[in-house]
């Protein structure tokens, strides 16, 4: 039986990011540059008073943006993972989440808008929006680890590549589904282009589009854990620890923190998203 050639397409990918890696490393500096602060920023934010007193700071700030059950939620479950001498850890971890959201937000928000102006742009991204989305969360650590070396940078790249897809989606779809009679009432009261998108459609896509970051923040907790693998460092490690020596315990103390931190940080920008805050 005939067998057809491979398509040495290992060997194109291959070279592709060896002449990236030869062309490009300053530009892979500089964002470098731009990521480890940020880390650090959060780090030195969270770690600048004792733990107990942070997490009451935390848990008064989740009851102004939220309700006062995930509010008393947040002061147990922060507590606890205080009292599993895991706060370092999770210190590390919020602060990844948190860079590689930020990241994902500052980069998804602009070109969901640029896709819901423009329909060439959604005919662009949508596959390659579809390539991010259905690639195995562990192959993204591959070129990071490559271009980035290892440690928390090539984590929050791969975290953001991971967990841009639904702020990107969800910013052009919440945009697309203002209604058209209210953008024409716009039009006919003479507003400039930028006037009918931060006064008309922004606001009314508030919803979807902040359920687009709840997405992002919630993938980029479960990807921040995998990239514990290429040095990321946080809860991730605990995890990856436990599984190596078998430590069923240590292992579950690690997810229950991440359970923790995934329902605050889901439970808050669910609330952001609503806008709506009740007592109980």
């Amino acid at each position: 039986m005939m067998q057809l050639p491979k398509i040495p397409l290992e060997q194109w990918i291959d070279t592709f990011v060896t002449w990236l890696t030869e062309n490009f490393s300053g530009l892979f500096d500089f964002i470098t540059n731009i990521i480890e602060p940020t880390v650090d920023f959060f780090q030195m934010i969270l770690t600048l008073a004792p733990p107990v007193i942070t997490v009451a700071v935390i848990s008064l700030l989740v009851l102004l943006a939220s309700r006062l059950s995930v509010a008393l939620f947040t002061l147990v479950g922060l507590l606890l993972i205080v009292n599993l001498q895991l706060w370092e850890q999770s210190v590390e971890t919020i602060s990844l989440v948190l860079t590689a959201s930020l990241v994902s937000v500052i980069i998804g928000v602009p070109l969901g808008i640029l896709a819901a102006r423009k329909q060439w742009v959604q005919n662009i991204l949508t596959p390659v929006l579809d390539f991010m989305q259905t690639m195995p969360a562990f192959v993204y650590l591959i070129p990071a680890v490559f271009f980035f070396a290892l440690g928390a940078v090539p984590g929050v790249i791969a975290s953001v590549i991971f967990a841009m897809p639904p702020t990107i989606r969800l910013t052009n779809l919440g945009i697309r589904q203002v209604p058209k009679d209210l953008i024409e009432a716009a039009d006919a009261f003479g507003s400039t282009s930028f006037q009918k998108l931060f006064k008309v459609q922004l606001p009314l896509a508030k919803s979807t589009i902040m359920a687009g970051m709840n997405q992002t923040i919630m993938l980029s907790l479960s990807m921040v854990v995998i990239a514990s693998m290429i040095g990321a460092g946080g809860l991730g490690d605990v995890v990856l620890q436990a599984i190596s020596r078998l430590e069923v315990g240590q292992g579950f103390e690690g997810g229950l923190a991440i359970v923790i931190i995934a329902i605050v940080l889901d439970r808050v920008t669910q609330s952001l998203g609503n806008g709506k805050r009740k007592i109980s």
